[in-house]
């Protein structure tokens, strides 16, 4: 049974962090293998010259991971970010961005992802990232 997006954002509630959750990330589709979530435009995420800081783009495809993976096992178990690497290529100002993880590997112990990070209302690629979990329970 697939996770509904209802589901899915009872996990961001109850699971993250206050300041994680002041970036105002919904969840828009959840699969399988996969999970994408809105990151809303706000001037308190721009850095100076107008775009999107990348602090804010880092912290939201970590939770798009977790959340790809909480779909993908049924619902949230702990785990921890092992390693996440992420490329910038261009800035989004003024816009949401949608960010799709896709896991690649889901092991028993270990989870791989790829995001991507697109402006929403062009659909110019942002970011990308690798992201590597720990499952815990």
């Amino acid at each position: 049974m697939t996770m509904t997006t209802a589901e899915a954002d009872k996990i961001l509630s109850a699971h993250f962090a206050p300041w994680v959750l002041d970036l105002g990330l919904t969840v828009e589709a959840v699969g399988e293998d996969r999970a994408v979530l809105r990151l809303p435009w706000s001037d308190r995420l721009a850095r100076e010259g107008g775009g999107l800081s990348g602090q804010a783009l880092m912290a939201a495809a970590d939770t798009a991971t977790v959340i790809a993976v909480s779909a993908a096992r049924g619902g949230f178990v702990p785990m921890t970010t092992v390693q996440q690497s992420t490329s910038f290529q261009r800035a989004v100002s003024g816009a949401d961005v949608l960010i799709e993880a896709v896991l690649t590997k889901l092991g028993r112990r270990m989870a791989f992802a790829d995001v991507t990070l697109s402006d929403a209302s062009s659909g110019a690629l942002a970011a990308r990232a690798g992201t590597v979990y720990a499952i815990l329970g």
